[in-house]
């Protein structure tokens, strides 16, 4: 099972290049992701990151946007299951909103739950395919399960999107250096 979910989101992580966000985006993120991939812009990039993930928990409606942040303070504090609880109910309720998906995956990486982690994925892709912070989780779970090729691939996506990703780097480096050792 898992290996056919890693298969379908790979599948939607290969489309990211070629899709626009959901018209449900804000459409400030445009200009922070233009001025993230611009060597020469004034702005650091931590600081534009920093702004594109407080856009991504931003809602438009008070409510929503309380739930979201009840349960970023509940995965704070390792309350899981209350903010599944939570993620669950704005996933139905806000379905475009892809960073209710995008928290949702990452509740259930934790847990260990990877098929449904993948789902959320997926579901986050949809929406936001310039979602670097989903292609990192999903590149994650790919070397979990030694799909080292699915990995290098969601790493390279994530990269393009915010060249600031020393982590992302670092894995890359480390998974070409397998390769090469391989060869």
């Amino acid at each position: 099972m898992i290996a056919a979910a890693l298969h379908r989101t790979l599948e939607v992580v290969v489309g990211t290049a070629d899709r626009k966000p959901h018209p449900s985006q804000p459409k400030r993120l445009n200009a922070l992701f233009r001025d993230l991939a611009d060597p020469a812009s004034a702005n650091l990039p931590f600081e534009i990151e920093d702004l594109i993930w407080a856009v991504w928990c931003e809602h438009t409606d008070a409510e929503p946007a309380a739930i979201m942040q009840k349960s970023i303070t509940a995965i704070a504090s390792g309350e899981h299951e209350s903010a599944i609880s939570l993620l669950d109910d704005l996933c139905a309720r806000q379905p475009d909103w892809a960073e209710a998906w995008n928290k949702r995956a990452t509740l259930h990486y934790i847990a260990g739950r990877h098929e449904q982690s993948l789902l959320d994925i997926q579901q986050t892709l949809l929406r936001e395919p310039r979602h670097f912070g989903a292609l990192s989780g999903f590149g994650q779970i790919c070397l979990q399960h030694d799909d080292t090729q699915s990995a290098r691939i969601a790493f390279e996506a994530a990269l393009r999107i915010n060249p600031h990703l020393a982590q992302v780097k670092n894995m890359l480096s480390q998974l070409g250096n397998t390769r090469g050792a391989m060869n």
